[in-house]
């Protein structure tokens, strides 16, 4: 009981800060589960694969009520959406198997570079400029396999990458944060089994555990980010987003020197 508690915690403070920030919950989630999976004494060797299959594991559950209500609004690109995500399912399961392979302080290490860099764009407001030229299939197949990819490391949805990628190649930022969303849920779906076979039997695993995912912990995230979500997208509109987004950016940088120097 006190250990959902802990990640009913977790996903309340995910929530409200991803609301507030409009980033992603991953990037919040993947800290804060690393954070108290070290509290609750899980070997360093396993814990950083665990954050990362279990983010990925609750954006399963939380993209699809974001995908259903950008559908209804008619925003989401499905063509774009059916093109990428071949290469999004190859990209992801590479990344996940590669992953297997990395130990758990180096991972941490590669997150926190991530981190680092995703706190200097936000914190300068770093967006590329569009192209104006709209992409190939092949073009879209081969992104979405480097999205994938990417994801996969980080436990992300991709929307740190797809969106700057769509609105690079000439798509309203409305319809690339649909789309974006849309995409999100092949990242997470084959990230998710994909690390339930790769962590399958490891002997220092935690109790309720399948694979490298972590159920108490997606349990707890999923029943509580969403809801406070909503709560932080409500104080987002009340509050400077300029200096909102430049204060999680200096967090970001918080969480990349935790990772990197300690």
């Amino acid at each position: 009981m006190t250990t959902l508690l802990l990640y009913l915690l977790v996903g309340a403070g995910a929530g409200t800060l991803a609301g507030l920030f409009g980033i992603g919950g991953g990037m919040v989630i993947v800290p804060a589960v690393i954070f108290a999976l070290t509290a609750q004494g899980v070997s360093p060797d396993v814990l950083t694969h665990m954050a990362v299959a279990t983010s990925l594991t609750t954006i399963v559950f939380t993209s699809i009520s974001s995908v259903k209500a950008h559908h209804q609004k008619g925003a989401i690109l499905w063509p774009r959406v059916t093109q990428m995500s071949s290469g999004i399912i190859v990209g992801t399961l590479l990344g996940v198997i590669l992953i297997a392979n990395v130990a758990g302080s180096t991972l941490q290490n590669i997150i926190g570079v991530f981190a680092a860099l995703l706190g200097i764009q936000m914190f300068f407001s770093l967006q590329p400029k569009s192209s104006g030229a709209q992409p190939s299939a092949p073009e879209l197949v081969g992104a979405g396999g480097v999205i994938g990819f990417g994801s996969s490391w980080f436990g992300i949805g991709g929307g740190t990458f797809t969106v700057p990628y769509l609105t690079w190649r000439g798509t309203e930022m409305r319809q690339a944060v649909a789309t974006s969303a849309a995409c999100g849920l092949p990242i997470a779906l084959t990230g998710s089994i994909s690390n339930i076979f790769t962590g399958w039997g490891n002997p220092i695993l935690p109790e309720w555990s399948t694979g490298y995912v972590y159920w108490p912990a997606v349990v707890g995230i999923v029943l509580t980010s969403v809801p406070f979500a909503r709560i932080g997208a409500h104080l987002a509109h009340s509050l400077d987003q300029k200096k909102l987004k430049k204060g999680f950016a200096v967090l970001l940088m918080l969480v990349a020197a935790k990772f990197l120097l300690l």
